[in-house]
């Protein structure tokens, strides 16, 4: 494997929690009503220093779309989902764009969000990858 090439994002920055990789800016933060297994999920409209898994279709809440696993390029850590397609036309807002799991990934204060194993998480008009 070479080396790998990190970009240093600067301003309110959310950080892969296992190795510290910048990942996304708070400007980029489209909608934080996302949910995920692990509880909540920010969508971004932009991420850095991530690989994309396989493409595959994927049933969510808001119906099926085509999604690839994000992960961290230095930890190999998965952080989250990239939208390739949404087939419903109120959903193709969601194409290109990627959801980090809060679960997985520092907050901009160093802050990490943690689950309460027997919590109830979910929402009516949120993703569940």
């Amino acid at each position: 494997m070479g080396r790998v090439f990190v970009v240093t994002l600067e301003g309110k920055i959310y950080s892969c929690k296992h190795c510290g990789t910048h990942l996304a800016l708070s400007d980029d933060i489209l909608s934080k009503s996302f949910h995920c297994r692990h509880g909540k999920a920010y969508l971004f409209n932009k991420v850095v220093n991530v690989t994309l898994g396989d493409k595959e279709e994927r049933m969510m809440m808001t119906g099926s779309h085509v999604v690839a696993d994000i992960f961290c390029v230095r930890c190999g850590s998965i952080v989250g989902w990239k939208y390739e397609t949404a087939h419903e036309k109120s959903q193709k807002y969601k194409e290109g764009k990627s959801v980090l799991e809060r679960f997985k990934i520092s907050g901009p204060d160093g802050s990490n969000y943690w689950v309460s194993h027997g919590a109830h998480i979910g929402g009516s008009d949120a993703d569940d990858a």
